[in-house]
Parts: structure tokens; C-alpha cells; sequence
């Protein structure tokens, strides 16, 4: 498998996946010209103004995107694709889509057998083998919990650790504590802001200027660095 999972699109005062530009360009350096664009997390804009914006960044790179919302057969426009992009938005609405138009098994199938597949956010969240990391509101049944399954740990995307002032309620790191407590064989990374996790050749590895945090049940929460070995999340199954 060739994934690229971001924890986010865009940083404060930067302009579009910006800060991952550098990142994907390399990924896709020796990969097929068309990419086909998932934009089923937008909730608040529509499909036609999340493939435009995703198209003008990676036209830069010389690859061509199409938004599978265009397409007469959603599967058969997955079965016939050259590059899986997976954007970020509302991980909900995602997931009842992604289940609605039946796109779980043939997406998996098809990055299973080296597909490219690049996402952020929301997109790393279905990678995940559920949803239930995501930090997002359930503003509608997803029809299930399941997802992509092309990893066997949880992504948080966008985490932190920060507990504002006066905040009374739970932080990141609670949460995700309470996730391992129902769910004590999963690994639980936190992706914070502006890094990415590139497998490539069965690596794993830690991309980006911050380090991740990882949870499991009955171990202390570690960062790791982008130094770090990270295989042992693949080897959970």
C-alpha cells in the first residue's frame, strides 16, 4: 500500500494543503496522471467548490482531479482509479455516503493493490478500521461504524493537548483515554497539526513538524518523533 494520512488541510494564514505540498508532490512523483477526489465530508459548501479548490492545488503538480460526485457509477469510477484522494470535512456524513453509494470494499480493494491514497482529516479518519476517533459532530447515521480498514490503529487528526482557561469539559487526551478503555487492543495515534503518516514499502513514518501521541490501554501516553520507528502500529491486527 502507498497511504499519505494527514491530521489537517490547512494551517492559520496559509494557503491550501500548503504545508503538505512539498510532501505529495513527492509522494505522486512516479504515480499516474488523475486523481479521483472524494468530496463527501463537505457539509457547508458544495462538491463542485471542494473539487475546484483540490484541482487548482494539485494541477501544480501535474495531475488532473475529477470529483467522484460527477460520476454515473461511483464504483465503477473507483474501480477505475489511477489515484485515491480523500478530503476533509465532517467524517458523519463521510462514512454515510461512502456507505450509501457501497465505495468501502472497492476503495479498500483497490489501494490493498497499490492504488495510491492520500487523504486528510476526515480521509485519514476512514482509513482507520472505524470512525469512532474522529472529533466531529454525528450530525447524521453513518450506517454503520466501519471503515476503510487499511490500518489497524486509530487516528485522531488535529490533535492537542491544550485545556484552555476556564474550560470545563474533557480534553483530547480523555476522550481518547475512554475510546482505549472500551477498546483495549487498538492503538490510538494523535495526529497533531502539520504532520502526516507516510506508509510506503510496509514503513510507517512520521512526517511533519510536531511529534505524534500514541494511546493504548494500560500504557503510559508517549510522543514519538519523526525519528521514531512507528511498524509496531502495523503489526497490531
Amino acid at each position: 500500500m502507498k497511504l499519505l494520512l494527514l491530521s489537517n488541510s490547512t494551517n492559520a494564514g496559509e494557503p491550501y494543503l500548503f504545508w503538505a505540498k512539498r510532501e505529495i508532490q513527492a509522494f505522486l512523483e512516479k504515480e499516474p496522471a488523475i486523481a479521483l477526489f472524494i468530496p463527501y465530508a463537505a457539509i457547508t459548501f458544495s462538491y463542485d467548490e471542494y473539487e475546484a479548490k483540490v484541482k487548482n492545488i494539485f494541477s501544480a503538480f501535474g495531475r488532473h482531479v475529477t470529483s467522484i460526485h460527477r460520476a454515473e457509477d461511483p464504483v465503477r469510477a473507483v474501480e477505475d482509479a489511477e489515484i485515491i484522494v480523500i478530503g476533509g470535512g465532517n467524517t458523519w456524513h463521510l462514512v454515510r455516503k461512502m456507505h450509501d453509494l457501497g465505495l468501502m470494499d472497492p476503495i479498500r480493494r483497490k489501494v490493498l493493490r497499490g492504488t495510491p491514497y492520500i487523504s486528510w482529516s476526515a480521509g485519514a479518519n476512514v482509513a482507520c478500521p472505524t470512525l469512532m476517533t474522529t472529533n466531529d459532530m454525528p450530525i447524521i447515521d453513518p450506517h454503520g461504524f466501519d471503515t476503510l480498514n487499511l490500518i489497524p490503529f486509530q487516528i485522531n487528526p488535529h490533535y492537542m493537548d491544550v485545556h484552555p482557561v476556564g474550560f470545563g469539559g474533557e480534553t483530547r487526551e480523555v476522550r481518547i483515554k475512554e475510546f482505549i478503555e472500551i477498546n483495549p487492543d487498538v492503538y490510538v495515534v494523535g495526529l497533531r497539526e502539520s504532520t502526516l503518516l507516510k506508509l510506503v514499502n510496509g514503513k510507517l513514518q512520521l512526517v511533519g513538524s510536531r511529534s505524534v501521541r500514541i494511546f493504548k490501554k494500560g500504557e503510559t501516553p508517549k510522543n514519538l518523533q519523526v525519528t521514531d520507528d512507528l511498524s509496531f502500529l502495523l503489526a497490531q491486527k
